[in-house]
């Protein structure tokens, strides 16, 4: 194979400067802080709005997170989603609706592979780690937590 003259590593350099997306960290986070607060905002709306309507706070909470996760599997299927994701970075994914998201796109994308191999197969690529990591831990956690408190350290 032959070596890369000067002008062809040069171009190519230049080739990849072209193309290597431009990151501004400052706007980043301030749009990640706008799309998360505002994700927020409606949450704790739909929490203040099912306590006002005589739920507990458990239920209400309940009701918040559910509503939250539906929103959010109807604005992925409509295409929505993903728009305020690319924007508001970290501030749409990290929330639950992030994670309904990632659960509701695969499945979206792969539904013409049919029920089983497409949805039943691929629904938990992205979400299936958070999750059995997530339950993992827990066990762990609550492991320790027992084990504490039979040694009467807790």
């Amino acid at each position: 194979m032959a070596e890369m003259t000067e002008k062809e590593k040069k171009a190519y350099q230049e080739y990849v400067k072209r193309k290597t997306p431009v990151h501004n960290l400052p706007m980043n986070m301030i749009r990640a802080f706008i799309t998360g607060g505002i994700i927020c905002v409606i949450g704790q709306g739909i929490l203040n709005y099912c306590e006002k309507m005589g739920l507990g706070k458990t239920m209400s909470g309940n009701w918040c997170s559910l509503i939250l996760v539906l929103l959010s599997a109807l604005l992925t299927g409509l295409n929505i989603y993903p728009s305020i994701a690319k924007w508001g970075g970290a501030g749409a994914l990290v929330p639950i609706t992030g994670f309904a998201n990632s659960v509701t796109a695969p499945a979206i994308e792969y539904k013409k592979e049919g029920q089983v191999m497409g949805i039943g197969c691929k629904i938990f690529t992205i979400a299936g780690p958070v999750i059995l990591y997530g339950i993992f831990t827990s066990w762990v956690l609550g492991l320790i937590y027992w084990i504490l408190n039979h040694a009467g350290v807790m």
